[in-house]
């Protein structure tokens, strides 16, 4: 790295001398500005904060009292020699990609992001930059998403079909965001929606913010008879937990099914035991992870969790220059060939 180089690597995480911050540090530092509300890039113990406006309800959901400054997208903040602002990543509710100005020079941190149309948060907005530092999560030519209407009506094809067995159709997915997205896709009319408790928690945040979402239950609210037709929404872990032993009914026991970019390879479900897999992400594929970078005209790219040396192989091969930024971003890869795992131990809680 450069010692002019306006986001450089510390122990603490990524930090931008010209203004003294530090984005999404996995260490208590004096300022943070988070990209978004997942707990590998927001974490507790930090004296300020600085996030969009659109994330900080669940924002506060997730980390309790906090100091927290919140910008709209594309607004601008001059703090110490930088200028700085926030602009939309289509991850999840509230994600934003953190573009830093200095002297004639605009580096752009991406977080975590996706380009596929989501109607429970704000579109990805490519960002114009000399340096990119982006995820590569799904950094390799296999990962390809299908559209996301045909995945959702994949799952209103497999939920009718369980309800008209009298069977609980359960989808193990993120509490945060990966929920949601399902809930604002799928075909209410086909039964009731049961939720775990800790998607219930974020659900309320993202009706503050203004996102409608069909009406849910928790397991504690639906009549027994009802739960052969429920379409059920839970974290992985609540899968093999007690809890999911609750939506047995006459016909069987419920079919779980999980709704993740590693679907896309077959040994993920079957490795993970799941009846059926969905391949629905909040992360770019190869395609979205290519186009993004061509969108920011960046000459520099710097590529942080993920399949990093795959895509930097690539970039390189096209004459864009490359690094690398070590970060504690995301799970290992060991964890990526079984699924994702839970981003909040809070998401496990009945």
């Amino acid at each position: 790295m450069a010692a002019d180089d306006l986001i450089v690597l510390r122990p603490e995480g990524l930090y931008c001398p010209a203004g003294d911050l530090f984005i999404d540090p996995w260490r208590p530092v004096e300022r943070a500005v988070i990209t978004h509300a997942h707990a590998d890039h927001a974490r507790r113990g930090h004296a300020r904060y600085l996030a969009t406006r659109a994330g900080e309800n669940v924002l506060r959901a997730r980390l309790g009292d906090i100091t927290l400054e919140t910008l709209d997208y594309g607004e601008r903040l001059r703090i110490g020699e930088a200028t700085v602002s926030l602009h939309p990543a289509g991850h999840v509710l509230g994600s934003a990609q953190v573009r830093i100005e200095h002297r004639g020079q605009v580096w752009v941190a991406s977080g975590d992001y996706k380009i596929a149309p989501d109607a429970t948060c704000a579109a990805f907005e490519p960002v114009r930059a000399h340096v990119f530092v982006t995820e590569s999560t799904f950094g390799l030519p296999v990962y390809r998403w299908p559209a996301p209407e045909a995945v959702f009506a994949e799952i209103n094809a497999w939920w009718r079909t369980n309800a008209e067995a009298g069977r609980a159709s359960v989808i193990a997915c993120y509490a945060f965001g990966k929920a949601q997205r399902i809930l604002a896709g799928v075909d209410a009319s086909i039964g009731p929606i049961v939720v775990h408790g800790a998607v219930a928690t974020l659900d309320r945040a993202y009706a503050a913010s203004g996102v409608a979402l069909p009406a849910t239950h928790l397991a504690t609210e639906i009549e027994r008879g009802a739960l052969g037709h429920a379409l059920v929404i839970a974290p992985p872990a609540a899968t093999s937990a007690t809890w999911i032993r609750r939506f047995t009914t006459r016909a069987g026991p419920p079919e779980i099914a999980f709704a993740s970019g590693w679907m896309r390879l077959r040994g993920a479900r079957r490795r993970g035991g799941y009846d059926r897999g969905f391949v629905l992400s909040d992360h770019a594929d190869w395609p979205g992870l290519l186009s993004a970078i061509e969108a920011t005209g960046a000459e520099r790219v710097i590529v942080t969790h993920g399949y990093e040396a795959p895509l930097r192989r690539y970039l390189e091969e096209r004459g864009l220059q490359s690094g690398r930024f070590e970060t504690q971003f995301g799970g290992s890869e060991e964890e990526a060939a079984e699924g994702e795992a839970l981003d909040h131990s809070a998401e496990v809680s009945p």
